[in-house]
């Protein structure tokens, strides 16, 4: 007898073409700089999350925005044969997203970020409706701050995809309007799962290391928060208990879009009815397999395979 399809996850967020331009160490106005790979890669918070998800067997709908332009054509088609539903993307007329990565020999990155039709996306609280609801059962939002104008319907959203039924999760990412908890905050009870980064985390709460600040992120309201580590892993607070996973031992090659793998490993092992340190560990593998080459989505494997490469993987040492 096979085995029953997990059900879909809905996510929201930004679709952005990148370049990447490896190893840029230093910037020298007025001077050339050679480099050993100039290259283009799926990016955008929402396109990397739902491409991890259906890269990992889970069905994924993308609600999001692209320009006209051949750039969102090209991306279109790259989620679509990844098995992403595209069909609630929007074209608007004007630039998709564009991102310049400037990566260093170590993995860090500098980014020249045009936002397009980002601007203008997702203007509305969305509407759960039917055909938006079909075979998912949580509902994620993949950096709201990347989407200005959707930032001001966040809460409302959030509250209609509860009311609608569905389990919910956020990535918070960077906000450059350094406007953290006051957008967030009011969102916080109707998220689930709240995936931050360390300086995320100390932003949002207010609050000095990982630990302390989960639980005060959990005291406002979130259900259970996962805090990325990076090369220390991550740490997971909930209701019932409070662990760290150890990472995967990876040579890394460029971090770009590896929170975004993480998220959706994550949630691709919730989608599967696992437990919370089964669902970070292959978060972790996620993330691990997306740093190993340029590009954010360009090192993932399969379900199957990943649990392969997982059981040869040799994990860090455990951070004190």
């Amino acid at each position: 007898m096979g085995q029953t399809k997990p059900a879909g996850v809905l996510c929201a967020g930004n679709i952005v073409f990148d370049m990447l331009v490896h190893p840029v160490d230093q910037l020298r106005w007025g001077a050339t700089t050679w480099v050993e790979t100039i290259g283009q890669s799926m990016g955008g918070n929402g396109a990397n999350t739902s491409y991890t998800l259906a890269c990992l067997g889970i069905p994924v709908r993308l609600r999001a925005v692209v320009g006209d332009d051949t750039f969102g054509e090209e991306l279109l088609s790259g989620l679509r044969a990844a098995g992403v539903d595209t069909h609630a993307v929007e074209r608007m007329r004007g630039a998709t997203p564009t991102t310049i990565a400037l990566v260093k020999s170590d993995g860090s990155r500098l980014f020249l970020h045009k936002p397009g039709v980002s601007l203008y996306a997702l203007a509305e609280p969305l509407e759960f409706t039917p055909l938006l609801l079909h075979g998912v059962t949580h509902f994620h939002v993949a950096n709201p701050f990347s989407m200005p104008a959707f930032r001001k319907h966040l809460a409302e959203t959030l509250r209609r995809a509860k009311q609608a039924g569905l389990q919910t999760s956020l990535d918070a990412a960077w906000d450059s309007q350094g406007r953290w908890l006051q957008d967030l905050g009011p969102c916080l009870p109707d998220v689930g799962t709240l995936f931050v980064n360390e300086e995320e985390a100390h932003l949002l709460s207010g609050v000095e290391g990982a630990l302390e600040a989960a639980r005060t992120l959990r005291r406002f309201g979130a259900g259970t928060v996962v805090v990325k580590l990076g090369a220390r892993g991550c740490l997971v607070v909930s209701a019932t208990e409070e662990f760290q996973v150890p990472a995967f031992e990876v040579e890394v090659l460029d971090t770009t879009g590896a929170g975004d793998c993480f998220a959706g490993g994550f949630l691709a092992a919730l989608q599967r009815g696992l437990s919370l340190r089964e669902a970070a560990r292959i978060a972790n593998a996620a993330g691990a397999l997306s740093v190993r080459r340029v590009g954010a989505v360009g090192g993932l494997l399969g379900w199957d395979d990943m649990q392969d490469w997982m059981r040869s993987a040799k994990l860090r040492a455990t951070a004190t």
